[in-house]
Parts: C-alpha cells; structure tokens; sequence
C-alpha cells in the first residue's frame, strides 16, 4: 500500500498559538475587553487547551475539547481540522471527510485542510473526490509535496500510473528528500513494469531513509519480478532486519526458498510468517506446497485446511489440497477438494485437468474425460489436458480417439515427450511395431526418465552398425519384469558377432548368468569392462526392427539354477495336489498399480480347494498380511532372496497364476504354465483382445470384459483351475 503522508503539523500550530499567548504586551491603563474579545479569547484558550492535549496523546481529551467548542461556535475552522484529524486518525473516516468538508466551507483557502480531506476520501475509496481535494489544496500551494504524493496514491489506487508518477516527480522536485514518495513512485513504476526504474526509486527512498522497510519490501518484490532472486532475498532480509515481524516479508522470502528447492528453510520462512499474523492464510497455503515438495502430504494437507479455515474462498488452496490428497491416494477426498475450487472459479483449468487425472485414478473414465475437456473448452492449447484426455479414452478402448487427442497435445507443444511417449505405448498395444518402437525412443526425454538416462562416451546401437568381433554393453531400465522380458535379445546380438555384457541389478544377476548370448553379467555399480557400443534393453526391438511376428519368443529363454532348484524341492516336501502359485498385487510404487493389484480377500472366494497354493511374490501389504496367515497358502517371505529363488519356485508350481508383475515375466521365461491377470486396459506388452503373449508362448491370459470387474475375471480362472482336477 502507499504511503499515506499526514499534511496538518499541529506542533507547528501548537507552537504560534503558544507564541500568540506567551508574554503579551501591557494593556493600557483603563482600557476594557468587550464581551466579544473575551469570548473569543475563551473559545482560544479552550482549542490551545484541545490542541496540547492531542500532542500529549489524549486523544479522547482533546476530541471533548473540539466538541465543546463546536456547541459554542459550529464553524471555528481550527477545531473543525483538528477534530477531523482525531477521527480520521481513529478511523471514523465519514465523520472526519464531513468534518474537514465542514472546516473547507469555513476556510476555503487553507490547503492543509483540503490536503487531510482527500486523505480520508482516499480511505474512504472516494478517489476521484480525494484527488480534486488534493488538487485544491495544491491550487493553494503549488509548492505542497506532500498534497502531490497523496495525489500520486489516488492515482494509482485508479490504476492511472503514469498520472501517478508525474505526481511523484512533482512531490520529489519540490521535496528531494521524500523518501515515501519515492518509494511509492516505485510501486507506480511496477505497475508500469518499468521495474529497473523502480528499484532505482526505492534505492534513492533507502539512501534518505536507511530504515525503511517499506520501501526494502517492494524493492524485494521488483526484484523478484526481474528474476534477481539473491537481491530480492536480501532485500526481504533486510525489511526482517528493520522489522522482524513483518509477516509478508518472511512469506515472500519463503516463496523464494521455495524456488532455491530450500524447502525447509521455506517452511521456516513461512512458520515465522505464521507466528507474526496467525490468520496468514497465503502463507499457510505456500507452507502446504514446500511440505509436498518434501512429500509431507499429511502435513501439507494440514497447512491447506487451516489456509482454508482462515479465508474458505481461497482456491488455489482447495486446489493444491487436491493435489496433496491425491499424492496420498485419497482420489475421491481430491476430487472434493477440485471440486470446491472449481465451484470458486468455474474456468480454473488447472483445476478442471487435475480432477480429471483423479477421476482416471479411480476408473470413472467417462467422468473423466468430461473434466479434460472443460478444460480443453477454456483453454484450448492446453496440452496437458489433451495429454490426459487420450489416456481416460485409451482405458475406454477408443483408440482412434486417444491417438488424435495426443497427436493434439503434439500440435500444440511439438516437444511433449509425455504425449509422444503415450502414443507409442498405444501404437504397441494395437500391434503397430514399426510407428511405436520408434517412438518409444522419446520415454528418454520425459522428465522422470532423465535423471536415469545412462551417459556413455560409447555410441548407442540401434542396429545400423555391424557387431562382428564388437562388444556391446546391455544396460537395463525400467522394471526387473523389462529386464527379464528383453533380454532375450542377448542371443540375437550374439549370432551378430557380438561379444555381449549384460547389466542388471543384483536381483537379477544369478539369473542371467545361465542366459544365452550372454558372455558376462555385471551387477549395476560395479565397474564395467571395455565396450564398443551400448544399448538400453528396450532399445533393441527397435534396433532389430521387431514386429508381432518376429518377436524373438522360444518357449523357455531362461532357466532355473539347479542348487536352488534341489533346496526349494526340499522345502516344498512332496507333492500331494497339484500346485498353484499365485501374485495378486506387486509394489505400490508402480505408477499403475491401482489398475493391476488386488485384494487378497477378493480373490480367495474364487481358489477351489483342491490345490496347494502357494505365494510368490515376496512383499505383502498390511491388509493382505492376516487374511494371508488365515489360510493355507504358503508363504516365504524374505528366504526369497533374489530371482533365482522365485525361479525355482515357479518351476515347482503346475501353474502360475499373477497380475502384471515380473513373475509374470519370469515364469513365462521360464517356459511355465501361466495365467495372466488383466485390467480391462492393459499394458502395452499384453496387446489387445487376445488370449495368449507372442512374447510368451506358455502364458494365457484373463481379461477384464468391463472396466474394473476383476471378478469375471476370478471366475474365469476358477473354472478352467477345475478344469484340471
């Protein structure tokens, strides 16, 4: 806000009616006062009274003084001002404009007056009036200052900011040492985004006045605008330094931190902004975001719900709620708090996609793709949310439909690697090979993937260059079920000549050793002999321009390890049912687990009893873990050390029976009898609307008919498992 400048000087005023008073001069003898003079020296002596206590700071004294004075003379001008400067002081600001309109009346030629008039208009919001009184005042006194500083406040308070600074100028010509009309000579140039001329403005206000924190605060935020982030830190730190208290300093630093990734010296920031102003709502609101930058979810959430208990129109945090909740994977709390903020601003596109991103977490699809395109009608280059959009029709099976909202993501942002990403996963599913390995090459370029992309001084092999007498380096990426899938490209770059290292994490090493094509296994971290060429594993069936029909599959590419098979043929003791084992969920990490896992307790009810089951997967969640130890499904926990464990297993089993983790992958490598477990949209390695895997040749898979009915699915497998009894 502008400086407001006070124009009346009463200890000017005390002072020459002191002077009026002290050491008059000896009447002459025998002369009388009229009755008029004694009046009106009365009615002096009670304002003189009046105007010394006000200086003193009793107020209340000296308004009852004015008062008593207007009883006796309702137009005495000088107890119309000062009573006019008590209540606008004291913020009954309609009584003072009408007492210092009152005060003009009487006295039309005292710009001091029509000056403290416009400042109560100005706080009235009477700007226009506000700005004739200053005008007046300075009719009277050209050479008023301060009347033209107040001016230049109306005047931006009308949004009229080069008028605004003609003002300033003035006030600064006539008075260059002004520090507050240079400061909001600033604020006007901000207005104006002449930001280099308003940090010089605010500089000139501090070289008069050093302790102005004011004038460092705007001067933080013109810096910040400018992008100077260290100097606006500095300015923020010096107004903290004038002024520890100053709440919107410390938020405003925070919000920089922020930026910096300081995260916890932004929350600090913002908690000592909170401790100065405690219904701070904007400065819980930015506590909320720098707590989710730290995946503090729950106390993020907290941070917005006081934000909100504090100021409930506050959008944006119903909306960074939202995203928070979702975080936490409470879709259906994050589409409330969407909904909330949508209701507050109908057009918050940000708002509209990201209820969209919830409503897809939880399968309500059609839902879903009405939300991107609410954001899509307000904002039509809204790439993220054509983006989006052709995910929701993707799960809905409408293909063409996905593919052209992403080609529209594409159009409008050439360089969306998300959006080209997504169009060649879709491409695989629908068996386009030769379009999707292609671009599947742009997964390099989203921002998750950058930071797991391997830098070599090696070339890449993409299958141009010959291989003979050449070694290659396989590195894996993704997933260890990726892994297992690809490496059986190993082979084919061997019969190419290539001496072939194959990366891998150490899960996976024992199991890879028996691989064929393979000459040497390197667990991830360790040092890496010489190479002439590098290929990431998912790479290769671009390299080797693979097609449905030229998937490298044989019926078994990797095998157990006989140890391991001896030792896990022991522990499962002798065979007296046929033996089944079972994955019904994989790691909450994966971004697509939702649509994949299941409840144990929902697929129990559908295990014939004829059966010894036993459990593959090595990790259990909480609320699986005492259903689990109610049955008489075996369990081992952590004597599954690595691969070569569960390989073991799962050829000890007659069938193996998962959703979409890597023991799928690995069974189906192994050669086993598997049965697969699919969503109603599958990943892209599943293909569409068939029963077996041209990459797995033993493997058989359960889809989804509707979306999210898992339990046509378990009947289905209950009635082919009794198939074999």
């Amino acid at each position: 806000m502008p400086e407001q400048t006070i124009s009346i000087d009463y200890d000017t005023e005390l002072r020459k009616m002191t002077n009026l008073n002290s050491n008059p001069p000896a009447p002459p003898a025998r002369q009388h006062a009229t009755p008029n003079d004694r009046a009106a020296q009365k009615l002096l002596d009670i304002f003189n009274q009046a105007l010394r206590t006000y200086c003193s700071g009793d107020w209340s004294k000296a308004e009852n003084l004015c008062r008593q004075l207007l009883k006796a003379n309702p137009d005495y001008f000088d107890a119309l001002n000062l009573l006019g400067a008590i209540t606008a002081q004291t913020q009954r600001l309609e009584e003072a404009a009408a007492l210092l309109g009152r005060a003009v009346v009487v006295n039309p030629n005292d710009s001091s007056v029509h000056c403290n008039r416009g400042n109560a208009l100005q706080v009235l919001k009477q700007f226009d009036a506000a700005i004739a009184s200053y005008d007046r005042a300075i009719a009277i006194k050209p050479d008023y200052a301060e009347a033209y500083s107040n001016r230049g406040n109306a005047l931006q308070e009308l949004m009229q900011f080069d008028a605004a600074v003609a003002s300033y100028d003035r006030a600064v010509a006539i008075k260059p040492d002004f520090a507050g009309a240079y400061s909001n000579r600033g604020n006007a140039l901000q207005e104006l985004n002449r930001l280099d001329e308003a940090v010089a403005s605010y500089d000139r206000a501090l070289a008069i006045r050093p302790d102005f924190a004011e004038a460092y605060f705007y001067r933080g935020i013109a810096l910040q605008r400018l992008k100077q982030f260290d100097a606006a830190i500095s300015s923020y730190n010096q107004v903290i330094s004038i002024w520890p208290e100053h709440a919107e300093a410390h938020n405003n630093r925070g919000y920089l931190l922020k930026e910096f990734k300081q995260f916890e010296a932004a929350i600090a920031s913002y908690n000592r902004a909170i401790a100065s102003k405690p219904d701070y709502a904007e400065a819980y609101g930015n506590r909320g975001i720098a707590l989710r930058e730290l995946q503090q979810f729950d106390a993020a959430v907290a941070s917005y719900d006081r934000a909100i208990a504090i100021k409930p129109d506050y959008t944006e945090a119903y909306y960074n709620r939202g995203i928070a909740q979702q975080e936490l994977g409470q879709p259906e709390a994050a589409i409330a708090s969407y909904d909330l903020a949508i209701a507050l601003d109908p057009d918050y596109t940000d708002a509209h996609s990201n209820r969209g991103n919830a409503l897809l977490r939880i399968m309500r699809l059609e839902a879903a793709v009405a939300s991107y395109e609410r954001a899509i009608s307000i904002k039509p280059d809204f790439a993220d949310a054509f983006n989006n959009r052709g995910l929701a029709l993707q799960a809905l099976k409408q293909i063409n439909e996905a593919i052209a909202s992403y080609d529209c993501a594409i159009s409008i942002k050439p360089d969306y690697a998300q959006a080209y990403l997504n169009k060649s996963m879709i491409l695989l599913l629908t068996g386009d090979f030769a379009k999707g390995w292609d671009l599947y090459e742009w997964r390099w370029k989203v921002a998750k993937a950058i930071s797991q992309c391997r830098h070599f001084s090696q070339p890449l092999w993409l299958g141009n260059e010959p291989l003979a007498n050449k070694t290659i380096l396989l590195h894996c990426e993704q997933g260890l079920g990726d892994t297992i899938q690809f490496c059986r490209y190993a082979n084919l770059l061997a019969e190419l000549g290539a001496k072939v290292i194959a990366e891998a994490p150490k899960a996976l090493l024992g199991l890879l050793h028996g691989l064929q094509g393979v000459s040497e296994c390197i667990e991830i971290g360790n040092a890496l002999p010489q190479f002439d060429y590098q290929c990431p594993m998912l790479s290769l069936p671009l390299a080797f321009k693979t097609s449905v029909t030229t998937i490298p599959s044989s019926q078994a590419y990797l095998k157990s390890d006989d140890a391991k098979l001896s030792k896990w043929s022991s522990k499962v003791g002798y065979r007296t049912k046929p033996r089944i084992g079972i994955v019904w969920s994989g790691s909450t990490a994966h971004e697509n687990d939702h649509n994949r896992s299941v409840a144990l307790s929902a697929l129990l009810p559908f295990l014939p009893n004829s059966f010894d089951y036993f459990c593959l997967q090595k990790e259990l969640r909480e609320t699986d873990e005492a259903i689990l130890h109610s049955t008489s499904i075996r369990y081992f926990g952590s004597e599954l050390e690595d691969f070569t464990d569960t390989a073991a297993l799962c050829e000890l089993m007659d069938v193996v029976i998962s959703v979409d983790t890597s023991v799928v992958h690995l069974s189906g490598a192994l050669g086993k009898k598997t049965w697969l477990l699919l969503p109603y949209a599958p990943d892209w390695r599943w293909l569409f609307d068939r029963s077996d895997s041209p990459w797995y040749p033993s493997v058989k898979l359960y889809r989804q008919e509707r979306i999210g009915d898992w339990e046509g699915v378990f009947a289905r497998v209950r009635a082919d498992l009794l198939q074999m009894t």
